[in-house]
């Protein structure tokens, strides 16, 4: 094991040490209470509820490059297969939970979201450190990624504010200081690096703008909140990212049309 995977390493027994000693983290019934509560066209909280078009939007773009794309040329393909559905099914499932914010529905929103971060995570493991052990943490990781959420759902169960998000926590907010990490560590195999980079930066501003749902909406003048630019900007971060499969769609492209001969 080279120093840099044991510094990966000693960061995720760290912090997984580290979600496992502090206290149960319940949901917050606050969380529900957005700052646009604007009933449009039928639509309860219609702009929470549209704007995420942008996730479903970015994953089926990252759909049509998945399956244009050269995989003989780069390992992942799986992983962004997952990516691409990931992101598209986070709307969805974020458009169905703002209709009726609960934590019944929330469950559907968070759902395709861990499973989305698992994907990028496994990704980005295979571009930067292994394309082998990308493919292999996988599927591992998929089940990681929806069973945190999984735990949280059965702790609701037994009650309103019984329901612990420290596993969630750790999916969400780890593979992303990883990521982070990954990108100082090693050198970009395929390009693009930038699109990591730039992805991380406007995921930081959406968690920014989320924390900021309704200073955001005032300051505005209720033109928008910190929750639908929190949307906007984190499917803007997914689109970034999935440019990196446009030179590889590209290259193809080329190949066929290349003349014989």
């Amino acid at each position: 094991m080279t120093w840099r995977a044991g510094v990966l390493l000693m960061l995720a027994v760290a912090a997984s040490v580290a979600a496992a000693l502090m206290p149960r983290w319940p949901q917050n019934p606050a969380y529900h209470a957005f700052a646009d509560q604007r009933l449009l066209l039928g639509v309860p909280h219609f702009w929470n509820v549209v704007s995420n078009a942008a996730f479903t939007g970015a994953g089926l773009f990252g759909l049509v490059l998945w399956g244009g794309a050269d995989w003989r040329s780069r390992p992942g393909r799986w992983g962004w297969l997952v990516v691409g559905a990931g992101a598209a099914l986070t709307g969805i499932g974020s458009a169905y939970y703002h209709v009726a914010p609960d934590n019944q529905t929330l469950y559907w929103d968070r759902l395709p979201m861990a499973v989305l971060f698992m994907g990028i995570f496994s990704t980005a493991i295979g571009e930067r450190i292994s394309g082998r052990a990308g493919s292999l943490l996988l599927a591992p990781l998929l089940l990681l990624g929806a069973g945190s959420v999984e735990v949280w759902r059965r702790g609701e169960l037994a009650g309103v504010g019984a329901g612990d998000l420290r596993l969630y926590g750790l999916v969400q907010y780890y593979p992303m200081i990883a990521l982070a990490l990954m990108l100082l560590f090693y050198q970009a195999r395929y390009g693009g690096g930038w699109r990591w980079w730039t992805m991380l930066a406007l995921y930081a501003g959406a968690k920014v703008a989320e924390l900021c749902d309704a200073p955001v909406y005032g300051v505005t003048g209720g033109l928008l909140s910190g929750h639908v630019l929190k949307h906007v900007l984190g499917g803007a971060a997914l689109v970034v990212l999935f440019g990196r499969l446009r030179s590889s769609r590209q290259n193809r492209t080329a190949a066929l049309s290349a003349p014989a001969g």
